[in-house]
């Protein structure tokens, strides 16, 4: 019998909430310390998840994608989010710390190999990981694929979202003068950026809700107010990240690379109205990638809760377990 007969009901199949058996901060290099946490059977197959942003940490939600008498479950928040210190922080954060992050976190728990589970930037994250290190990754696991690249920073900050959400679109870009929306991610860095904290939440909370917003399928188009601390430290990484280009050199971009990680099997789970991450970027992954299958789930959009993605990503990790068994 199919254990999900109702992806309306999927939310009852995510397993029960565990606590973790270890959490400590862990030095990584240049003044920062990130939070991990491990849960699950610390005997178990290993799997580290990537929350997305950059910048949005991770919580015990996400806990709950694997069954805990299985799995050895590693999550972090990433530099400067979270739980992590110095919070906010831009200082020595690039996409290459992070990858060399999650490494030392490899090394430090003594695994060989294993499956790395990533959506938003996290997929992106993930797979910049596995073409940096293809002999530590036995698995990907992706969600709601972001690959940082123009195209994608111009459907989100340039417009084409809006075109589908103009009254919310419109409360987005009605902070910033006229003569400065040609190029939203620069004139909301001149402001998270600009050393007066009152103006840094004002405009971090609007960064927030424009994506918060659109995260749903079932949005009404509006979303609560985040928390000034959160969205600050949310809102300064993703646009310290994406006005850098990710800091990926043309030879780095993920679809330029994918030979290096061929040979790995992997799922990408992708909402079929996805107004954050549209599925494009999902297909051409998907076609350059010999070693992955493709899982469109149609009624969803970008959010890791939403009921028929929580459910395909548990009906994977089920899967996967049972295959190792």
């Amino acid at each position: 019998m199919d254990k999900y007969p109702d992806q309306k009901r999927a939310v009852q199949y995510l397993y029960p909430p565990t606590d973790p058996f270890d959490t400590r901060m862990v030095e990584v290099g240049q003044g920062h310390r990130i939070y991990v946490e491990q849960c699950g059977n610390p005997d178990g197959r290993p799997v580290v998840v990537l929350h997305g942003g950059p910048g949005g940490g991770c919580s015990p939600a996400m806990r709950r994608y694997f069954d805990p008498a299985i799995y050895r479950v590693i999550l972090f928040d990433q530099r400067g989010c979270g739980r992590s210190r110095p919070h906010a922080s831009v200082t020595d954060n690039t996409t290459w710390h992070l990858v060399a992050d999650i490494e030392k976190l490899r090394d430090l728990f003594g695994i060989d190999n294993w499956t790395v589970f990533g959506g938003s930037w996290g997929a992106a994250l993930a797979l910049l990981y596995a073409q940096a290190h293809p002999d530590r990754v036995a698995r990907l696991v992706l969600r709601g694929v972001f690959l940082m690249t123009p195209a994608e920073l111009d459907w989100f900050y340039g417009g084409g979202a809006g075109r589908f959400w103009p009254e919310t679109w419109a409360r987005f870009t009605a902070l910033i003068p006229e003569d400065e929306r040609d190029d939203l991610i620069a004139a909301y860095h001149r402001r998270l950026f600009s050393g007066d904290l009152a103006q840094e939440i004002r405009f971090g909370r609007a960064w927030a809700a424009w994506e918060n917003a659109l995260a749903s399928i079932h949005s009404s188009g509006s979303s609560g107010e985040s928390p000034g601390d959160y969205a600050r430290a949310f809102a300064r990484l993703e646009n310290h990240y994406f006005i850098n280009g990710g800091f990926l050199r043309p030879d780095q971009h993920i679809l330029g690379n994918m030979d290096r990680i061929a040979h790995i099997p992997g799922v990408i789970v992708q909402g079929r109205y996805d107004m954050i991450c549209p599925p494009a970027m999902a297909y051409e992954l998907a076609r350059r990638w010999p070693g992955a299958e493709l899982k469109m789930v149609r009624n969803a959009g970008h959010a890791l809760s939403e009921p028929g993605i929580s459910a395909e990503l548990v009906r994977i990790m089920d899967r996967v377990a049972q295959e190792a068994a």
